[in-house]
């Protein structure tokens, strides 16, 4: 029997992207498209880019056994990551998070049909997908307000603060039969 682990961490397939589970051989193209300062700088950790702080970033992907690569479909290339993390069967919650895309993919709906796959994908097992954004990731903010997340709290952790915005499965589902005319 598979765990709720394994089922989150599937092959996911959009219109133009894939994802993959992460696996050890993916540092190499990965840490190419992190190598980008500007991806990181309003990151609570903006060392990322550096091949220091990405291989901890890339380790800790690993270890969550939830980590996904992004490839764009139509050019094969690798163009960031992004997970599930802070399972809580008991609660029917997850995080989606520790996101990143390649600046070529930024404004372009990438974010958005990322986040929606991997939303979708967890309402088959789970009520709320959580997501936490930095105060000062703007960037994100913003592209997590477009997929109608409520805005709950402030996380206040010991080196950075967060917004945590969450969906509930049912306020998701009954706003997409709307949109789709249902």
């Amino acid at each position: 029997m598979r765990s709720l682990k394994q089922e989150l961490q599937q092959i996911l397939e959009g219109p133009t992207l894939l994802l993959r589970p992460l696996s050890q051989n993916d540092f190499d193209p990965l840490f190419a498209a992190a190598s980008d300062p500007q991806i990181w700088e309003q990151h609570f950790d903006p060392s990322r880019y550096t091949k220091e702080g990405f291989q901890k970033y890339f380790d800790r992907g690993l270890k969550s056994e939830m980590a996904f690569v992004i490839i764009n479909k139509p050019s094969g290339h690798v163009i960031g990551s992004s997970r599930y993390a802070r399972l809580d069967p008991e609660k029917s919650d997850v995080e989606i998070g520790y996101t990143f895309l390649i600046r070529e993919h930024w404004g372009r709906g990438t974010n958005s049909e990322l986040k929606q796959l991997m939303i979708v994908h967890a309402f088959k097992f789970l009520n709320t997908v959580t997501l936490y954004v930095s105060e000062n990731n703007f960037r994100s903010q913003k592209a997590v307000e477009k997929l109608q997340a409520k805005k709950t709290e402030l996380f206040k952790g010991p080196d950075h603060r967060s917004f945590v915005y969450k969906i509930d499965k049912q306020e998701w589902l009954d706003r997409k039969s709307k949109d789709n005319g249902f």
